[in-house]
């Protein structure tokens, strides 16, 4: 507590009235917290220190602790991610993003199990919001490499205070957000850029975590979203090729079939959203290139090498059966049908007794004949002695019932 008549510092008062027990007084400390950075981050104003930023990212993560309610912490926790845009240079975004993941692995610890869902939601709110000012400025290269500098340096980096659950979901998410924020725009040679980092950082770290975590949450993602966006391609090129054309020749047969598709494919926009296009041929090259140096563990290169092999595989045009999309194995389909139907064609031709009359049962018929000849053989051996002695076992069956007092 502050001596009497000590005016405590804007900062910590704010962040006093965001942790407070009542939602009117918290929501209007955020309103006030709000036009106090556009204000404090005016040139002239000389912006945040980092303390300064690290008391206020404390009131505003126990604002969060303390809203309940699922539609009301989705967007509270929207309203805070936000606030990276009231910052009006890129120096000061990147601080407010640095302190805001420095508290989140210094309070990380003391979440109970109940809370962890909507802080895994802060953290995708605000890794959304931080991907859509690289987005703003147009993706620039200086930008974006501070930006992925500051997220390997505070999440990834060996020295780095980040707890395993932070890491692990941060790793899982930051694909998917990027594929939200950018999959309409990015490049393939943007997107390599934007994951090159971790590439290099999968192939140095002795953190099982972090290996699992950026061979399963971007690696292999890229695999897995490959069909995608191979599909996403033929879509573009489909709709550039009507255009240039100007027949609507084959849409017209097909009229009825392509507007089953486009709701198709509007429901499963809405669930997996846009893909990002990479080039994995080069993909591939700069992952082998990353995992074959002296320094990787052994490990590391074992799992590395695998992806390596199915990024060549995607390179070189072959994708898994299951995993194509409808557009592309259609053909596949259509031409193995008529494989299939031409193989039968051709055994029945081979096979030309089953339609005979005689002939038809001299197959199957073949093995009753030789057992039939060998029964009659033996029967043949035994002799017509063979039989006798059965009659005279009746015989003294009989004799003996006959002989039997009454």
């Amino acid at each position: 507590m502050a001596p009497a008549g000590v005016r405590l510092p804007p900062e910590i008062q704010l962040a006093q009235r965001l942790a407070g027990n009542e939602p009117v007084t918290r929501d209007r400390a955020l309103r006030r917290l709000r036009k106090y950075i556009v204000a404090r981050t005016q040139p002239a104003a000389g912006g945040f220190t980092h303390e300064e930023l690290l008391k206020v990212w404390k009131g505003l993560f126990y604002c969060m602790w303390m809203q309940d309610k699922p539609l009301l912490q989705e967007d509270l926790g929207r309203t805070i991610a936000r606030l990276v845009h009231a910052f009006q240079t890129n120096e000061a975004q990147l601080l407010f993003l640095q302190t805001f993941w420095q508290t989140l692995s210094r309070e990380w610890t003391g979440l109970d199990r109940l809370r962890l869902d909507k802080f895994y939601s802060l953290m995708r709110l605000v890794l959304r919001e931080s991907l859509r000012t690289l987005q703003m400025r147009g993706w620039e290269e200086r930008h974006v490499e501070q930006h992925l500098e500051l997220l390997t340096t505070e999440l990834l980096h060996p020295d780095s205070p980040a707890p395993k659950g932070v890491q692990s979901h941060f790793l899982e998410i930051f694909l998917q957000e990027l594929s939200r924020v950018g999959a309409k725009e990015l490049t393939a040679q943007q997107n390599l850029r934007l994951i090159q980092p971790f590439l290099e950082i999968a192939a140095r770290t002795r953190d099982r975590v972090v290996l699992h975590g950026v061979t399963g949450g971007i690696l292999e993602a890229v695999v897995e979203q490959a069909p995608l966006a191979i599909e996403d391609l033929m879509r573009e090129l489909d709709t550039q090729d009507g255009e240039a054309r100007g027949e609507k020749s084959a849409e017209e047969e097909e009229e009825s079939e392509e507007e089953e598709e486009e709701e198709f494919e509007e429901d499963s926009e809405e669930e997996t959203g846009p893909v990002l296009q990479f080039d994995y041929e080069a993909l591939a090259g700069r992952l082998f290139e990353a995992a074959s140096q002296q320094d990787t563990p052994s490990q590391n290169r074992k799992r590395l090498y695998k992806v390596v092999r199915k990024l060549q595989q995607l390179a070189e045009g072959l994708f898994p059966e299951d995993e194509l999309p409808d557009k592309v194995c259609r053909r596949l389909q259509a031409g193995r049908r008529e494989r299939k139907a031409g193989r039968k064609r051709r055994r029945a031709k081979a096979r030309p007794g089953r339609t005979g009359g005689g002939e038809e049962h001299a197959g199957p018929a073949a093995p009753r004949e030789r057992r039939s000849r060998a029964a009659r053989g033996a029967r043949g051996r035994r002799g017509p002695g063979a039989q006798g002695p059965e009659p005279e076992r009746k015989k003294r069956r009989g004799s003996r019932g006959r002989g039997r007092p009454a």
